[in-house]
């Protein structure tokens, strides 16, 4: 991570990846001088990669204020969520017209991972809702439409930013579940069924959301959530 050599792209990742990871929760000020001393780099190199996250909706740009971790709306999350049933139901109906007996494989192996982190004490909330997440951008690449896949990446990551923002009460097992049984219905070629699953599916985590009122600011140390 204080890689001399950090580029750009993979310090934009690693904070992306802290985001989804609730170390850096939505509000937190992303100081150009911190982040610089954490990747060893200059400011301008720092000013890039976070100009790549506000591209995806990570963080937001203030004019004259600085980069903060993305806080989003009541309204933005409802549509971001409304985007995915979208978007994901087309991801449905590709993955079952063209997925592999290597691609089931791959995903319910995922599960398995899921399902073994769920069991285990010592792994962090964190790692089990990514790994929950990540099934989402796993099911999108093996449609092999990149686009698609990047789209899905972008959404399930400004998923986690308003999970942590408007506290969620998803049940992870309850998740888990749901992508073994939508699993099935992909293997048995029904479409209609396994897209019915996943939009209940998406229904369901968010209605897990509070979304009735907007969420006060969170501020942490910047470095030691980097280093974390």
């Amino acid at each position: 991570m204080t890689d001399k050599n950090s580029s750009i792209e993979s310090i934009a990742n690693d904070i992306a990846t802290a985001i989804v990871e609730k170390r850096l929760p939505p509000g937190t000020w992303l100081r150009e001088e911190a982040l610089g001393r954490v990747y060893s780099v200059s400011r301008t190199k720092v000013r890039a990669a976070l100009l790549m996250l506000s591209k995806d909706k990570l963080i937001e740009m203030i004019p004259d204020k600085g980069a903060f971790v993305s806080q989003p709306s009541v309204e933005e999350a409802r549509e971001v969520f409304a985007v995915r049933r979208i978007l994901e139901s087309e991801v449905v109906r590709l993955f079952i017209a063209c997925a592999k007996a290597r691609d089931y494989q791959a995903l319910e192996q995922h599960v398995k991972f899921e399902r073994t982190a769920l069991r285990q004490t010592t792994t962090m909330g964190t790692v089990r809702e990514k790994l929950l997440g990540d099934f989402h951008v796993a099911l999108a690449e093996a449609t092999g439409n990149r686009t698609l896949a990047e789209l899905v990446r972008e959404l399930v990551a400004r998923s986690s930013l308003i999970a942590m923002l408007y506290h969620s009460s998803n049940d992870p097992h309850c998740s888990s579940d749901e992508h073994a049984e939508f699993l099935r219905l992909c293997r048995k070629g029904d479409v209609e069924a396994a897209v019915k699953s996943m939009t209940e599916h998406l229904e369901r985590i968010e209605a897990s959301l509070e979304l009735g009122t907007e969420k006060p600011d969170r501020q942490l140390d910047l470095v030691k959530a980097l280093l974390a």
